[in-house]
Order: C-alpha cells, then sequence, then structure tokens
C-alpha cells in the first residue's frame, strides 16, 4: 500500500514537471513570435534613416535612440527617472484598485447602492483626465499626492467597471443551486460569485494598469522634476526627438512588462477554465 502511494506521488511529481516544462516552452515561443513585427519595423525604421529616406531630425534612427537611453543609463540618470515612474504608477494603481474592488463589489451585489452610487461614478467617468490636473494641483500642490491620486483616479474606472459587471453577470442559477446546499451568504461571495467575476476582474485590473501608465504622462507634468513623462515634456521643449521617442520606448517596454506579470497571474488564477485560451 505504501508503495503504491509513492507510485502515485512519483506520477504526479511527473506530470507536474511535464506540464511546467511545457508551460515554459509555450512562453518562450510567443515571446520569440510577439518580437518579430518589432524587430522588423525596427530593422526597417533604421535602414530606411541610414538610407536617408528619413529626415534624422524628425526622427532619429533606433540606433540613436538607444545610444541615448545608454548614456542615461550609464550616468545614472535613467534609473532615477525610471524609479519615479514606476513609484507613481504603482502607487495610484494599488489605490485605485483598493477603492475599486471595495465600490464595485458594493455596487455590484446591492441593488440599493447601484442605484446610488453608480449614476455619479458613471458622470465623473466622463470627465476628461487633463480636468483633473489644475484642481488636483490647487487642492494638494504639485508633489507627489497630486500625481499619485490623479494615476488613482484613471485606474479606478476600468477596475470598477468590470468588478460590477462581473458580479452582475453571474449566473443566478449557480447562486441557486449554492441555496439549495445551504450555503451562507459568505460561501456564496467566496466559492461562486468571487470565481464567476474573476475573469471579468482581472481584465479591468490590466486595462486600469495600462490607464495607470497614460495618466502617469498627465501626472509628470504637473511640475515634477523626475521621471519618464518629465523627460517627454524636456526632450519637446529642448527640441530632441530623440529624447521624447527613448521615453516613449521606456514607456512601451514597461508597460508591456507590467502587463505580461498580469497576464501571467491571469493565466494561472483561470487555469481551472475550460476556455480557448488554455488551450495547448
Amino acid at each position: 500500500m505504501i508503495e503504491q502511494s509513492e507510485k502515485v506521488r512519483l506520477v504526479r511529481r511527473r506530470d507536474t514537471s511535464k506540464k511546467l516544462t511545457l508551460s515554459k516552452k509555450k512562453g518562450k515561443r510567443k515571446w520569440i513570435i510577439g518580437s518579430i513585427i518589432p524587430f522588423i519595423l525596427l530593422l526597417l525604421w533604421e535602414i530606411t534613416g541610414r538610407m536617408g529616406l528619413i529626415e534624422a531630425h524628425l526622427l532619429p534612427v533606433p540606433s540613436i535612440i538607444l545610444k541615448g537611453i545608454y548614456d542615461m543609463a550609464r550616468e545614472g540618470t535613467l534609473w532615477e527617472h525610471t524609479g519615479a515612474t514606476l513609484y507613481r504608477v504603482f502607487a495610484g494603481f494599488f489605490i485605485g484598485t483598493f477603492f475599486a474592488i471595495l465600490l464595485g463589489s458594493i455596487v455590484g451585489y446591492f441593488k440599493l447602492f447601484e442605484s446610488l452610487f453608480d449614476p455619479i461614478i458613471q458622470a465623473f467617468r466622463s470627465i476628461p483626465s487633463l480636468s483633473w490636473v489644475p484642481l488636483f494641483i490647487l487642492w494638494m500642490g504639485i508633489g507627489e499626492t497630486s500625481k499619485i491620486i490623479l494615476i488613482a483616479v484613471g485606474v479606478f474606472f476600468p477596475v470598477y467597471l468590470n468588478m460590477v459587471s462581473g458580479i452582475q453577470g453571474v449566473d443566478r442559477k449557480l447562486i441557486e443551486v449554492g441555496r439549495i446546499y445551504h450555503f451562507s451568504p459568505y460561501k456564496i461571495i467566496r466559492k461562486i460569485i468571487l470565481p464567476a467575476a474573476l475573469p471579468s476582474f482581472l481584465v479591468g485590473i490590466r486595462s486600469g494598469l495600462g490607464l495607470g501608465w497614460m495618466f502617469v504622462v498627465a501626472a509628470e507634468i504637473m511640475g515634477a522634476s523626475k521621471g519618464l513623462g518629465y523627460l517627454l515634456f524636456v526632450g519637446q521643449n529642448t527640441y530632441s526627438p530623440q529624447l521624447v521617442l527613448g521615453s516613449i520606448l521606456l514607456f512601451a517596454i514597461l508597460g508591456k512588462l507590467t502587463d505580461s506579470i498580469l497576464k501571467k497571474i491571469e493565466d494561472r488564477s483561470l487555469r481551472w477554465q475550460d476556455s480557448l485560451s488554455n488551450q495547448n
């Protein structure tokens, strides 16, 4: 009996290691396939720029842009600007997500709270992001607080909408089944509503983080002395297209890396689903 249980454990370990190996190979394949088009575009850009088909003072070639980034990294200024931007994005992201989960859960589950809060939230959602900038400066000055709150506002709305949509989209039959089995309200929320709403919620988090990267540019225009958005502003004022394009490239890389982390969390969290994305 003991030998049989040991064999079962060995088989399970072997299956788990095979799944991990396949998952790693799949991830590498995705990265390779996903980098083909960017590589081709950068190569064409470099070739056309070297041939003089693109004016260098308007659109420098990628090698010059990368050299500028490398020089900033060697001097140490790149890490200072990148660190400041990452801090603002993540601080705003966590604050906005926290309040979106809290309010979205209440509004999605209780009809009374939906009638009370949802109309005003939808009205605030229609306000352009830059409209908040002068108000936040008046209220909180040009320090870190106003920048982080602006990013949190941008993150809040997509996470809130997806949270409400996910909870309200739960199949009522599943809840009825839970009641038949005498689930408590807490158990219904934990066992039925949250797992069913999880896909929509995770999509909302990814959308929220994407908006966080957009809002950080507006935030860093508010009197910032460091950050990638600040570099964009400096590049514009000093007529330095390589600095502007370098900052945009760094935004793209950091945004893609953070989104990939959330995508991996999403895939692992939804591994139980029998969906098209989970097919090998």
